[in-house]
This record gives C-alpha cells, structure tokens and sequence, in this order.
C-alpha cells in the first residue's frame, strides 16, 4: 500500500509540474511590446475602425479593446481619441500628397495630366481606408487639416507646372492657380465616386480624366487613349 501511495503522489507532482511547465510556456510565449509597437498597433486599429465607423461612431474603448489594453494605454499615447484621429489624418494626407508630387515627373504637360490622375487612383486602390477618413467630414480634421487643404496642397504643385506652360503659349499665367484647383478638383471628385463603384478600370478612368481636361467637351475623343508609359 505505501508503494501505491508513493506512485500516487509522484504521479500528482508530475501533473501539476506539467501543468506548471505549461503554464510557464504560455507565459513565454506572451511578448510585451515596445511603446512604438504598441503605437503602431493603435494607428493600425484605429484607421481601420475611423474608416469603417467614422470619427462620431469610434470609442476609445473600442479601440482598447480590439488592442488588449486598457483605455489608459489609448490615452498615454494619443491623449485620447482625437489625438490618435489626428496622427492617422496627417500620415494619410502625406502619404496622398508625397504619391502625387512624387508622379510629376513628365515633360509633356498632357502625361502629367496622366501622372497625376493614376497616383491619386492609385492611393484610393491601395489605401483605401485612409481615402474614405480623408474625404470624411470632422471637427477635428478641420481643425488638423482636411481634404479640401490637401487638394489645395497637391494644386500648388500643379500650379508651377501650369504656371510654365501657359507662359510658354503665350496665356496669362496668373490664370494658372485657377485652373490648377480645376483640374485637380476634378479628380479628387472623380476619385471619390470610384471609390465605391471601381468600374471602369483604373485606366480608362485616367484616360477620360485626361481626355476632358485636355481637349475639353468640344473636342472629346470618343475613345480616348494613355500617351505616358502606364496603361493599367
């Protein structure tokens, strides 16, 4: 009997030295995260939910807990909610702004044209939880900055480039800002529309972009081609 006793106990010790060891493992496996990462992680979280939900419909609690952390972890890196709105506002208006302005590399004023219409598509195709935060109207993008500065922003690139040309056609140049805001107005607006319906392609929407601003109604082409070397 006092065998059985014994290999009853050992057997106990071993479970819970299993369970122990388990335990541990778990424990293990749990990596704390550096104070950047976990910035990172919040930024990620809340584009997402500000894109689905809107400034209005997102909660700080939300977003803590879609993190696994409590409402003051949210609050010791943002401030708060319109504080981390605010840093997702700016990363995407850069990002928008810095595509654009970096596709302006063409000669001929009509590839430009083309440049510029694919990298806004192009930002939409590929961000496009931060083009619908963008476009969304809020007090506190008004107050950090809104799509309407941004297109602002991204026509005073335009703008020097129309600047030259019309100078060089013999127009007035001063006329240059007006249509620069025109032209990139028209599609920021387009943009918007195609962010939901997708169709047509990429493409044919920067070519009729292109062919409206280029040879305006009165000389349309009825299928209007790409000059530059992106076709899709």
């Amino acid at each position: 009997m006092g065998g059985v006793a014994t290999d009853s106990n050992t057997s106990g010790d071993k479970a819970r030295a299993a369970r122990a060891s388990g335990s541990g493992t778990r424990r293990a496996r749990r990596v704390r995260m550096t104070g950047k990462e976990r910035r990172e992680q919040l930024l990620d979280i809340g584009r997402t939910l500000f894109a689905q939900r809107g400034f209005e419909g997102t909660s700080v609690e939300e977003i803590a807990a879609k993190a696994g952390v409590s409402k003051p972890v949210v609050y010791e890196h943002f401030g708060g909610k319109e504080g981390l709105y605010a840093v997702v506002v700016d990363r995407e208006m850069r990002r928008l702004l810095d595509m654009v302005t970096g596709a302006l590399t063409a000669g001929h004023p009509r590839e430009l044209l083309e440049q510029a219409a694919f990298a806004l598509l192009d930002y939409i195709e590929a961000y496009t939880d931060g083009f619908r935060i963008l476009v969304r109207d809020s007090p506190v993008a008004q107050s950090t900055g809104s799509f309407a500065s941004l297109i602002s922003d991204i026509a005073t690139q335009v703008e020097d480039i129309l600047g030259l040309e019309f100078k060089a056609r013999g127009f007035d140049p001063k006329l240059a800002p007006l249509y620069a805001q025109a032209l990139v107005g028209m599609v920021a607006l387009t943009g918007q529309w195609w962010l939901d319906v997708r169709r047509p392609k990429k493409a044919e929407v920067a070519a009729h972009l292109v062919n409206l601003a280029w040879h305006g109604l009165d000389g349309l082409e009825p299928r209007p081609r790409l000059i530059g070397h992106r076709k899709s």
